[in-house]
């Protein structure tokens, strides 16, 4: 613990005898609100119960606090804290490049991927790139950008609006899902498929024709 002029500041809240203060609003072990008790009844009653008197509102008048299992707490809390950060899931920018005179085929590739990346919550940088004369028709780059986002409408939106960047024009699509809804759907698609899978191989093996030969 480290303290400073006028009150301190700690890692971990007090608990049992760390904790110096005349009395304190005391909070029972289902939540039960016990009301304002002297510090001495609610070590006494942590005793009682074989429990821990822990500080859980430091700044309040008179100190909350709450008679609890603090090892048990810890390890809940730390591993609530470690599935958010399993399961936090960061935006990645996928980036697409483009000519201002793509043929069809190339397109429509360029878009499927932009369609995939879409759907797994990340936002694409699309990039028009301008070679020689082309750079002096700034309008292709746009008319392709923007049917490039009228195509993928319904799964992402235009979060930069296309803009010239020296030979190039650029333009970011957002997605309408959240990367962790993404990730959720993934997972459900996934066990989804292994179960029909399994249903699969148990109907094939249900419906494979008996041994009927008999031995000599």
């Amino acid at each position: 613990m480290w303290c400073y002029r006028g009150g301190s500041i700690s890692a971990e809240p007090r608990i049992n005898d760390r904790i110096r203060v005349p009395e304190v609003r005391l909070v029972g072990p289902s939540g039960e609100q016990v009301g304002i008790v002297p510090l001495a009844k609610a070590l006494e009653l942590a005793q009682e119960y074989d429990l821990d008197l822990v500080e859980v509102a430091a700044n309040a008048r008179p100190p909350v606090c709450k008679l609890m299992d603090y090892g048990k707490f810890k390890y809940e809390s730390a591993m609530k804290a470690r599935e958010a950060r399993k399961n936090q899931a960061h935006t990645v920018i996928k980036e697409m490049k483009l000519r201002p005179k793509i043929d069809p085929h190339d397109y429509d590739t360029k878009k499927g991927h932009v369609v995939r990346f879409l759907k797994q919550g990340d936002k694409v940088k699309i990039t028009i790139m301008f070679r020689g004369r082309e750079q002096s028709r700034p309008e292709l780059g746009f008319r392709l950008l923007q049917r490039l986002a009228a195509d993928v409408e319904d799964l992402g939106f235009i979060e930069s609006n296309p803009k010239q960047d020296g030979r190039n024009m650029i333009m970011v699509l957002g997605p309408h899902k959240k990367k962790t809804e993404a990730m959720a759907e993934a997972r459900e698609a996934q066990a989804a498929r292994k179960a029909e899978r399994q249903g699969s191989q148990e109907d094939r093996a249900a419906s494979a024709p008996a041994d009927t030969s008999s031995e000599a």
